[in-house]
């Protein structure tokens, strides 16, 4: 969702060409944000007529014209189509929701054994909504940048966004300079809007893909800094839960993480979003537990394993993905299963020991089956 002006507004230059993503007000009038989904100065206005007459949405990725300062005066593009392409285009929640059935494969050739680790213990698929559980310090930042350069590498027809909420700002340069997709990114000093709107924006900006038939994959971090961006936003005289936490405070992320989805008519949006956990504060547990039951995909980082420095620090036992069978072919899915059986007497340390040693031994996954089960097919 990378946009810019695409020459600097000038009085004396006009008209002008501009592009942005399309964020609208109750209004029905909107502006096109130019600041990697920030307002900002340099943001061009976009009067409700035009709204209307084209039927813009709210994430619309919109090229045209401005005939006089910050204001937009034709639409020339819309998501990258001429307008009249875009007639009759499907509302994403009419969109039939199915399971995910293709599948997403992180490991690469000579890459992290962490992705080969997820490919094995929690498959994903396009459409997953998937959550990532994260003690601090666990080494979730760095999970998130592999998967994100495993979904770059192995499927580029996949739009690959990042989206870091309330994060130090010197995190949001590293992942802006490791990850080959849009990273959009609202920092700590930022207002709980601001979090929110982000969010909000780069979710409906997947939409308008999904509704083209583009496959989207959102990286989240986190889902527990935007409950808590609700909670701290939320309007008081609002019922108070345990924990200080605001009764609607978790609409707005169940209703942004329930966006993941496969579609029959072609798009999927996939999420995968961090949750954290034993932060020390009640509201984050109230969020976790009542998140922990929306996805249908988990993987759970142990903060015993990252103490002892075992990269990465997964815990097999609880880490797991619902109908798993609708990803992996089934010689594959045999094989699985056979390896959870047979590691299910260790502790979770031991799993993860012996499993990486073998990993290590193998160049790939198909290898590293073959091995233990005898006839896994190549990928």
């Amino acid at each position: 969702m990378t946009t810019t002006l695409k020459h600097p507004l000038d009085q004396q230059q006009l008209p002008t060409d501009v592009a942005g993503v399309l964020d609208l007000t109750h209004q029905g009038h909107g502006a096109l944000r130019t600041d990697g989904g920030h307002p900002s100065p340099a943001d061009v206005q976009v009067p409700a007529a035009l709204v209307r007459r084209y039927g813009l949405r709210r994430g619309d990725l919109i090229e045209g014209l401005c005939d006089r300062p910050r204001a937009l005066s034709a639409v020339e593009r819309i998501n990258g189509r001429p307008p009249q392409a875009l007639s009759g285009r499907p509302h994403f929640a009419d969109l039939t929701p199915l399971h995910p059935g293709q599948r997403l494969r992180l490991e690469t050739p000579g890459g992290s054994p962490a992705t080969r680790i997820v490919d094995l213990v929690a498959p994903i698929g396009k459409g997953q909504r998937g959550l990532i559980v994260a003690p601090p310090r666990t080494g979730k930042t760095v999970l998130l940048q592999q998967i994100a350069a495993a979904v770059a590498a192995n499927h580029p027809e996949c739009h690959l966004m990042v989206v870091l909420l309330d994060e130090r700002p010197e995190e949001v340069t590293d992942m802006r300079r490791s990850v080959r997709g849009d990273v959009l990114a609202s920092t700590f000093d930022r207002p709980a809007k601001e979090h929110i709107a982000l969010a909000e924006l780069a979710v409906e900006r997947a939409k308008r893909l999904v509704e083209q038939g583009q496959d989207v994959v959102i990286l989240l971090d986190s889902l527990t800094r935007l409950c808590r961006a609700h909670n701290n936003a939320a309007t008081a005289g609002g019922r108070t839960l345990s924990g200080g936490v605001d009764a609607a405070a978790l609409l707005g992320p169940k209703r942004l993480f329930g966006a993941a989805r496969r579609t029959e008519e072609g798009g999927s949006l996939t999420i995968l979003a961090t949750a954290l956990a034993d932060t020390g504060s009640r509201a984050d547990d109230y969020f976790f537990e009542e998140l922990k039951s929306t996805g249908n995909m988990e993987l759970r980082l142990d903060r015993a394993l990252a103490d002892k420095r075992i990269h990465p620090a997964v815990n097999i036992p609880q880490s797991g993905t619902r109908r798993e069978e609708l990803l992996l072919p089934a010689a594959e899915l045999t094989a699985v299963r056979g390896l959870r059986r047979a590691l299910h007497t260790r502790d979770p340390q031991a799993m993860l020991e012996v499993l990486l040693d073998r990993i290590r031994q193998t160049p790939d996954n198909a290898a590293f089956l073959r091995r233990i089960h005898g006839t896994v097919p190549d990928a």
